[in-house]
């Protein structure tokens, strides 16, 4: 089997998500094992949810499933992103 088949092989079935949704769930797990503040962990959190429904998006549509699920997890990342966004601005303000 070649590189090039591997790699079409990875993505039509969706498995590199997979590795990537694996990755992103050790960071989350060691961020929240590692940061001391409850607000640094929410800060967390909104950071990589709009990323994690990205991607669960992307694997839904590889595999083939319903429009209806790429749609839901498209529409639930919007507005975690747009949350973690004002938290940004806001805290930005109060920074030295």
């Amino acid at each position: 089997m070649t590189g090039q088949t591997l790699l079409n092989t990875l993505f039509a079935h969706g498995r590199a998500i997979d590795g990537v949704l694996a990755i992103l769930c050790l960071e989350m797990v060691l961020g929240l094992c590692i940061l001391d503040r409850q607000s640094s962990k929410l800060d967390l959190l909104f950071a990589l949810a709009p990323g994690f429904l990205l991607l669960l998006a992307l694997r839904t549509a590889l595999e083939g499933g319903g429009y209806l699920w790429v749609a839901v997890f498209l529409a639930a990342s919007f507005p975690i992103h747009l949350i973690d966004l004002v938290r940004r601005r806001v805290w930005s303000r109060h920074a030295p």
